[in-house]
């Protein structure tokens, strides 16, 4: 069949150009209904009539929902979204297919395949819309979300446990991921997956989970759980914490003075009076002096209470 491309309807006066979805069809009639009742809502609409087409123009085009035909000649509806949930560019980009075929083993085949929803053939258009809307409005929720984490440089990273995949991840937190794992942009290192599945039994178990993920040298990454988006979907944000900058830190926050905040730091670490002497070359003498200016500085009497305070500012609190 010949590929057909059917032009959005002018609309300069739309609110938003990011209300955009990709009906994949190989048939003419069901391309021009959809595309006529979804234009009319005020979407901005593109057309694939084949599954090359329809890989091609989601990777150029990232629309908000894809309409996919489940089957068409040559690449099928089922195959093309197996490819676009492997694509990191479009694998948050939810699918729902459009099929004659009800049987649940189809049925059971698009949503192993990716897809979010589908609605069956024939087309009616009012139910087409009704589940667009709410597939839109949560891909829009999404975009806002990570469009903010990457603007406060949020280092956030969602992983999907069950097939090691990271679903979605911000510029820094791929950074990281980087310079600690080498880590390839789709898959989660063993190493978070190990962590992820111990931080979530310790709070099944009501225990607060070890932060640290992993440490070279003097520099740690540490991980704290954000939210869970799915069944097995973990929203986790890292952090980069070093001896030296954890050290700048407590002296800005608290005016100490460079020994005082090196005595604090290792302090929040567990370390005893003699422990932080050896480190630092003094006394546990010369350091209880300095716990006694620190306690002053702080508003504090204890150990504990310097410690907790102090940790909080570590953390950014």
């Amino acid at each position: 069949m010949t590929s057909v491309d059917l032009a959005p309807k002018e609309a300069p006066f739309r609110e938003t150009i990011s209300d955009i979805v990709l009906i994949v069809d190989d048939i003419p009639e069901n391309l021009s209904l959809l595309h006529d009742a979804l234009d009319e809502a005020g979407y901005t609409v593109l057309v694939a009539t084949n599954g090359e087409s329809a890989l091609q123009r989601a990777r150029q085009s990232l629309p908000d929902v894809i309409l996919l035909d489940a089957l068409m000649p040559g690449i099928d509806g089922f195959e093309v979204a197996r490819r676009l949930k492997a694509d990191f560019a479009t694998q948050q980009i939810p699918i729902v297919f459009m099929t004659g075929l009800t049987e649940t083993e189809h049925v059971v085949a698009a949503f192993a395949a990716g897809g979010a929803d589908y609605v069956t053939k024939p087309i009616r258009p009012a139910e087409v819309l009704a589940r667009i809307a709410a597939h839109m409005q949560n891909a829009r929720q999404m975009k806002q979300a990570r469009s903010a984490l990457d603007a406060f440089g949020q280092a956030t990273v969602a992983v999907r446990a069950a097939d090691s995949r990271i679903v979605w991840q911000t510029p820094l937190a791929r950074d990281l991921l980087n310079a600690y794992f080498a880590n390839p942009e789709t898959v989660a290192p063993e190493e978070l997956l190990a962590w992820i599945a111990a931080a979530n039994a310790a709070r099944r178990d009501q225990r607060e989970p070890a932060p640290l993920l992993t440490a070279q040298g003097n520099k740690r990454l540490l991980a704290s759980f954000h939210d869970q988006t799915g069944d097995d979907e973990w929203l986790v944000v890292l952090r980069e914490e070093n001896d030296a900058s954890a050290v700048e830190s407590l002296i800005a926050a608290f005016r100490l003075t460079q020994r005082e905040a090196e005595v604090l730091y290792w302090v929040v670490q567990g370390k005893t009076s003699k422990d932080i002497g050896d480190i630092l070359g003094s006394s546990p003498r010369t350091v209880n002096k300095h716990l006694e200016h620190i306690y002053e500085k702080l508003g504090v009497e204890t150990r504990t209470a310097a410690a907790n305070l102090a940790l909080g500012k570590m953390r950014g609190g």
